[in-house]
């Protein structure tokens, strides 16, 4: 199957949760997210991701996650599949395997542990790039892998065709100013509370967590602030900011599937060595839920 030609990289992007039900994905579950998102107005999906529990899926579940967000969404919107890993040979595997089963695009979350240098990372996307004919997106998250990719190493990859995007979960603006001022790639935001920031210095949108609990108050958001209506977009900021943050009280993706859960949209199953949320936790967010009215 053939990517989508027309492919469009901005606006609220959600970084889908993975259900599970008795160990096994919970497609069932998994079916009414995604048309939860797209009811809702959200600009893509990126199954396999982070929030996805992607680093305790097994080949043969991350596949399946793939081929299942395609054959859902249908079209509708560009579906990015989180290919990533810290070993090369694996990532360009994952990432050939996204693109045989329709995804739109790949994110690549960049090599974790292993802690590259910046000429190996380089290198790194370089070879899935110049391999795999799929648009890519180079993931920035150094909380989460001990390795952040250079302004200067994305303006070395820049030139690559297949290389489209950049998400930025550093929540810096100097990081953010510094890709947006000198290379032609789209930004997004991988940060919701930073997301607004971000925007005003040339990122054109998001991949968010928030957004598997309150789809269109982040497709709002992000919309507004890309149509310079500022004041709109701050409101809605300043709305789920406290949502925002309290999403990432322990480790993600632990309190954004325990607000699924209070949804009734998802059971309670985690992967370890993820575990459920504290009390003390989940009151806080329930807190922070029901002052937006989503309890």
């Amino acid at each position: 199957m053939q990517p989508s030609a027309s492919l469009q990289l901005q606006g609220s992007i959600v970084a889908i949760a993975t259900p599970f039900r008795d160990g096994k994905v919970d497609e069932a579950a998994f079916r009414r997210l995604v048309e939860f998102q797209i009811e809702n107005g959200t600009s893509g999906i990126v199954p396999c991701g982070t929030t996805g529990e992607s680093a305790t899926l097994s080949h043969e579940e991350h596949e399946q996650l793939v081929r299942l967000t395609v054959e859902i969404v249908a079209g509708r919107v560009p579906v990015i599949a989180g290919t990533g890993s810290n070993s090369t040979r694996e990532a360009l595997r994952l990432t050939e395997s996204a693109r045989a089963d329709g995804a739109d695009a790949a994110l690549l979350i960049t090599p974790y542990y292993n802690k590259p240098t910046q000429e190996g990372l380089y290198r790194h996307y370089r070879e899935i790039a110049e391999t795999v004919d799929l648009p890519l997106i180079v993931y920035n998250c150094p909380g989460r892998t001990g390795v952040s990719i250079a302004p200067e190493t994305v303006a070395r990859l820049a030139p690559l065709k297949n290389i489209v995007a950049v998400k930025d979960a550093t929540a810096s603006l100097d990081w953010t100013s510094e890709v947006c001022g000198t290379c032609d790639l789209t930004v997004l935001s991988g940060d919701d509370s930073a997301t607004l920031a971000q925007i005003a210095v040339g990122a054109r949108g998001v991949i968010s967590v928030l957004a598997n609990v309150a789809p269109g108050p982040m497709a709002e958001l992000v919309a507004h602030a890309l149509a310079d209506r500022w004041d709109q977009a701050r409101a809605l900021h300043h709305r789920y900011f406290r949502l925002m943050k309290t999403l990432f009280i322990e480790t993600s993706p632990i309190p954004v599937k325990a607000a699924l859960e209070m949804m009734g949209l998802i059971g309670p199953e985690l992967r370890a060595p993820l575990c459920e949320i504290s009390e003390a936790s989940r009151a806080k967010l329930r807190e922070a839920m029901r002052q937006v009215g989503l309890l």
